[in-house]
């Protein structure tokens, strides 16, 4: 999403004093007609109003990670040391009355002023509005208002959909009363709405939108909403999942559509995943987006470019554009002068993740112990934390050229996202013309404090290593809500599933989905996926897609909903999470600067809880309180 500048301040401005009002979704609202009429009297109320329906939009990269949402802290890729609510998340001491991050009433507020704006702005009787401008903002509500659904279904699954719906805030709790429609539903509901919009003939493409209006929604936006809420509808969570088979509305005779329905899928229907794929080819034939790629031949710089080159050609959608001082200051190590809270970081799992430079992903699964075990044609050293002299790309992210540097043969010809991604121990941070040597040992420049990198790394992606934090230089950022990598991954797994499920494909669609994985990982700097496994199967190429997005998307607050919506939480997301020793004290006489040789070791840095429930959020135990015919999700 491109914001304009301006527009953006005066949307942060209103968000601001709506959030200070947000009441529960069945909590009456006091009457204020007096003052209601006047709004519509003028260009500028209007439009005030209007910004208030798009202020309830999340800014999650407006504040430092984990302080407004659990996706990074609650991921099995990732590690936060701030003591925050996602923890409760991790050790599973949440629950209906403790649900970290509640924003429902947030969004039903939302949707209500959504619905207010809907129903008025046509008076307007301002002589200096156009129907243009009343066009342009109903639109934009429209899109908005389904969106925030879809960000409801996606922690909650079926919600209630209230359509163009007030509800009066007079009437008795009783009254107000009312069951969730089903899944299909609120499916069917979302993209209805997002194709309305796209058939607007208001909503615009990206390339006919003026810098002025930087910021709305493009039919490319509505686009790839429709095409990631397609996938996450095709996989196990919500595509027949037995677990929630029993889970149902209540008998509501008030609403006898609802009543005793199912509120999930009952049968697992594949041919879901051909809606898809063509989901996520319309959005790829659109010609709008290309793969970001700088032209310098460089994939270190076309992959760090797609978060640092704001307004790229690859974004869709963005989280406004945002200063990078709250992603940097909670990733650059502390060793660093300046602000520094370094504490975001990779879990070793994601670290294993990433492929080799010829391509091969080097550890297959692990044993027991948690050893890994390794592909030995994927040229991994077995002797993975021995020491050893090699280059360290540094060119074309940094200001610096590559450099040799001694490090464990683990971190040792990884792919190029691995580098961009990946800061370890025992090397230095580049920022701006400066490289600071940083160790995560007990008492080591970076692990001083209850501000250090718990498994021993740190996220590398979101700092710009262009300018010097520690001179106050951070930078800012376009963070990408969609991308049209991510499409891509969407519709080469949506293909590659209809392929295992035996559903018929539309002719080219193979071609284009397995050309399409080529270019994404041309644009990495490595080969083609058929290339490097010829004899992989549709199962093992759907495992290997899944590890592509893992590493392609890493750190996009993706990884948080693919393990859930996959069904694969309770392997991923449960369990020990594991980093090098960082309890690991300096040795006698050795500085701050250096790394002890017991450091180097797979070590638990904790060990997570995930239970069948966890899959879906709860409903808050007061909104079940209060509407008997709320049917809360399995489990809680």
């Amino acid at each position: 999403m491109k914001f304009n500048i301006k527009t953006l301040c005066i949307l942060l401005a209103t968000a601001a004093m709506a959030f200070t009002s947000c009441d529960d979704f069945l909590d009456r609202q006091e009457d204020e007609k007096m003052t209601f009429d006047k709004i519509w009297e003028s260009r500028y109320t209007t439009q005030q109003y209007w910004l208030t329906t798009m202020s309830f939009l999340p800014n999650l990269n407006g504040s430092f990670v984990g302080d407004s949402d659990p996706y990074l802290g609650a991921s099995d890729e990732a590690t936060v040391a701030y003591d925050r609510a996602y923890r409760y998340m991790n050790f599973g001491s949440w629950n209906a009355s403790l649900i970290p991050y509640y924003k429902m009433d947030t969004y039903y507020k939302g949707i209500r002023e959504c619905n207010i704006f809907l129903q008025n702005v046509e008076r307007c009787s301002d002589p200096l509005i156009t129907k243009a401008q009343i066009d342009e903002w109903k639109w934009q509500t429209r899109f908005v208002r389904a969106y925030y659904y879809y960000l409801m279904m996606c922690d909650y699954g079926p919600v209630f959909l209230l359509g163009d719906e007030l509800l009066d805030f007079s009437a008795s709790t009783e009254a107000l009363q009312r069951p969730r429609n089903t899944w299909e539903q609120c499916v069917d509901y979302v993209v209805n709405e997002m194709n309305e919009c796209i058939n607007s003939n208001v909503i615009l493409s990206q390339d006919a939108l003026e810098p002025t209006k930087y910021g709305l929604a493009t039919k490319g936006t509505c686009y790839a909403v429709i095409s990631r809420l397609k996938l996450y509808a095709a996989r196990d969570l919500f595509n027949g999942n037995k677990l929630y088979s029993g889970v149902k509305n209540p008998v509501a005779p008030g609403f006898p559509d609802l009543s005793g329905a199912n509120l999930f899928p009952q049968q697992y229907n594949a041919d879901k995943w051909l809606q898809a794929a063509n989901a996520a080819k319309i959005l790829m034939d659109q010609g709008t987006y290309k793969l970001y790629r700088a032209g310098n031949g460089n994939p270190y710089e076309d992959y760090y470019g797609i978060t640092h080159q704001t307004w790229n050609s690859e974004l869709i959608w963005t989280d406004r554009y945002n200063g990078l001082y709250p992603w940097g200051v909670g990733t650059v190590p502390t060793g660093v002068a300046g602000t520094a809270y370094g504490a975001v970081g990779p879990t070793q799992q994601q670290v294993d993740a990433y492929a080799m430079s010829n391509g091969r992903y080097p550890i297959t699964a692990y044993d027991k112990l948690g050893n890994p075990i390794i592909d030995r044609a994927s040229d991994y050293d077995k002797d993975e934390l021995e020491m050893s002299t090699w280059s360290y790309p540094a060119k074309g992210w940094s200001k610096h050229n590559n450099f040799n540097i001694e490090a464990p043969n683990m971190y040792k010809d990884r792919e190029p996202r691995f580098y961009i991604t990946v800061f370890f121990g025992g090397n230095k941070w580049l920022h701006g013309s400066a490289a600071t040597k940083i160790s995560f040992a007990k008492g080591g420049n970076g692990n001083k404090s209850h501000d250090y990198a718990k498994t021993g790394y740190l996220c590398n992606r979101f700092y710009d290593h262009m300018l010097n934090s520690a001179e106050g230089n951070w930078g800012n950022i376009t963070f990408p809500l969609f991308r049209l990598g991510e499409t891509y991954l969407n519709f080469i797994e949506a293909v590659l599933e209809c392929k295992r499920h035996s559903v018929a494909l539309p002719n080219g669609y193979e071609k284009l989905a397995m050309d399409s994985w080529d270019d994404l990982r041309d644009r990495s700097g490595l080969e083609p996926i058929t290339k490097i496994y010829p004899q992989a199967t549709t199962e093992e190429l759907i495992e290997l897609c899944r590890k592509e997005r893992r590493v392609e998307l890493s750190f996009e607050r993706h990884r948080y909903y693919d393990t859930r919506t996959w069904m694969i939480a309770e392997q991923t997301d449960g369990g020990p999470m594991y980093g090098m020793d960082t309890n690991c004290p300096l040795d006698k006489g050795m500085s701050g600067l250096e790394t002890p040789k017991d450091y180097w070791k797979r070590t638990v840095i904790e060990t997570r809880v995930f239970k069948k429930n966890h899959y879906l959020h709860p409903f808050a135990q007061r909104e079940l309180d209060r509407n008997k015919l709320l049917t809360q999700n399995y489990g809680w």
